[in-house]
């Protein structure tokens, strides 16, 4: 005997909506939440500190360099803008014994938070939107993603919070070389670029994916 076409339909019905609130609560599963302690304004001092040109081999080294910024509070949060970078200054900077100058100025680059390891304490993520310029008395350029303008550049970092170190990685980012004037070849426009540096941060701060 054929089933009535309304108890068919039914059946239907309700088979659909046990596959989406199967999706809805695996995607519920899978979402993820940070949670930082104590947040808020954080400070960030580092030593040596190097912007290499990957495509030339040129590397600009620093003595020192130091952030400010600031990381949300609590837990909740979405990793994407997790913290805000507000300046990033390198002091002391020397090619080849020619002293430049590297700055930012004031920005608001996002910090996300992208994975984290629970065994290790460690969140990995990105700082974007980044531009800043160099200059000297015979060169000057801008650093940024995809192009000079573009204010999209972007490098990864990991924190640790047994040390409270936010590292810049030299791997995993776009940064470029645009605008170039003078610098003697030693920096050309569209060179890939990279940012090495590890910063103790202030207040300590612990990162927990939730």
């Amino acid at each position: 005997m054929r089933k009535p076409v309304s108890a068919t339909l039914l059946m239907l019905a309700s088979a659909a909506l046990a596959i989406g609130l199967s999706a809805t609560s695996a995607s519920a599963v899978t979402a993820k939440t940070w949670t930082v302690s104590p947040g808020g304004s954080v400070t960030g001092s580092a030593g040596k500190t190097t912007v290499k040109d990957t495509t030339s081999g040129t590397t600009v080294s620093c003595s020192s360099s130091s952030l400010t910024g600031s990381l949300k509070s609590g837990s909740g949060h979405k990793g994407a803008g997790l913290g805000t970078v507000t300046s990033l200054d390198f002091n002391n900077c020397t090619v080849l014994g020619q002293t430049l100058s590297l700055s930012s100025g004031t920005v608001s680059w996002a910090l996300n938070a992208k994975s984290y390891s629970k065994t290790k304490g460690v969140t990995t993520g990105t700082i974007s939107g980044i531009h800043f310029s160099i200059s000297s008395s015979i060169c000057s350029a801008v650093i940024d993603g995809t192009s000079g303008t573009a204010d999209n550049g972007q490098v990864k970092i990991t924190y640790t919070n047994s040390t409270h170190k936010l590292k810049i990685l030299p791997t995993g980012g776009n940064l470029h070389v645009y605008d170039v004037s003078g610098c003697l070849g030693l920096i050309n426009n569209g060179d890939a670029g990279t940012v090495t540096s590890t910063y103790t941060v202030a207040p300590a701060q612990t990162i927990t994916e939730s």
